[in-house]
């Protein structure tokens, strides 16, 4: 049970129904405001796609997929989704979208390879959100305005949430820093990639770490990403690569950095035949998704996802994912949380 955060003193400020009623307020109000904000119209989403399309998000490049084979479909195998980052940019071709519009959905996913603990769950609810945008606005300056603007949603969602529940104290600062891995990593060069997470996040509060996925000067990566979906290898006109990032906060619940959001403007063309190569995955411009974007027939986007349950455990003041959604635990981590006086559903 190492990876268990015990937090000292625990004080589980609402209860089981108070939580679930906390929980409808806070997505039926956060999904509202981040349409508003950005301009989206909800779609209907897959739980599952066809395997061997490229379509399904490969995250981090090592991840299984969970699969099963369909009766009707002579056998093929189908694959849950691990997000919907490329299925969305084929929905917004299909819809038609214009510049400055875009989508959300829900999406549920299932993550057998995580490694469970107080933020991460084998059951993965995001708001999945997809905007088309111009090949002007492929900068760094677009990518930092989006990202305020969802950072306002979740500000007002705290807002409401702490006048709904007054035992809840907002804690969230009013702006957000942005800061770029390499700038973080030459500030704390001998600290690991999440400790500087952790070091930016107690300094400020909010923090938004742009280029994710790209190697810095040390050759290691801040963290994973897949080739194929976030631009993380253009150089920007700050001079850096990357037009992604995270979004995060410091959560004194827990007394560490937290992710709420992966998001960044995607790959073009150039950015998709270049990563590839970089990764060594040339071989994947040969699928469905990718030959469509190599061709041209899909629109220039940004886009991410912002998990509705982390959102949900953060405005609530919650010390475990599992106090939000019903999921699988070891049950050891069960009757350890139950303890500290965080049970899980």
């Amino acid at each position: 049970m190492s990876k268990l955060i015990k937090p000292i003193a625990y004080d589980r400020l609402l209860d089981m129904k108070q939580t679930e009623q906390g929980i409808k307020l806070i997505k039926e109000f956060f999904q509202q405001n981040l349409s508003t904000e950005l301009r989206l119209r909800r779609v209907t989403a897959p739980l599952f796609v066809l395997q061997g399309l490229g379509i399904n998000d490969d995250l981090n490049g090592v991840e299984r997929a969970v699969t099963f084979p369909i009766k009707d479909l002579g056998e093929a195998r189908a694959e849950v989704v691990h997000s919907l980052a490329k299925w969305k940019r084929l929905s917004l071709a299909e819809y038609e979208v214009e510049p400055g519009y875009g989508i959300y959905t829900d999406m549920n996913a299932i993550r057998a390879d995580e490694e469970l603990d107080n933020l991460h769950s084998l059951y993965v609810d995001q708001w999945d959100w997809e905007a088309v945008i111009t090949a002007a606005q492929r900068t760094v300056g677009h990518l930092k305005s989006v990202v305020e603007r969802i950072y306002s949603a979740i500000r007002r969602t705290e807002y409401l949430t702490c006048e709904t529940y007054p035992q809840l104290k907002p804690f969230l600062p009013e702006k957000i820093t942005f800061i770029h891995s390499e700038e973080l990593f030459r500030m704390y060069p001998d600290k690991s990639p999440k400790e500087r997470e952790d070091e930016i996040c107690r300094k400020y509060g909010a923090v938004f770490v742009i280029g994710i996925g790209g190697r810095l000067s040390d050759g290691k990566k801040h963290d994973g990403r897949a080739p194929d979906y976030d631009d993380w290898s253009t150089v920007a006109e700050d001079g850096r690569t990357g037009l992604n990032g995270d979004i995060l906060i410091w959560y004194p619940v827990l007394g560490r950095s937290f992710e709420l959001s992966s998001m960044g403007i995607r790959v073009d063309a150039a950015a998709l035949t270049r990563q590839l190569a970089l990764e060594g995955q040339e071989d994947r411009a040969g699928l469905y998704f990718h030959r469509k974007l190599l061709a041209g027939e899909l629109p220039l986007s940004i886009g991410g996802g912002i998990g509705q349950s982390r959102l949900c455990m953060v405005m609530l003041h919650k010390a475990h994912i599992g106090e939000i959604q019903a999921s699988i635990w070891p049950e050891d981590m069960r009757r350890e949380c139950r303890e500290l006086g965080m049970p899980l559903i």
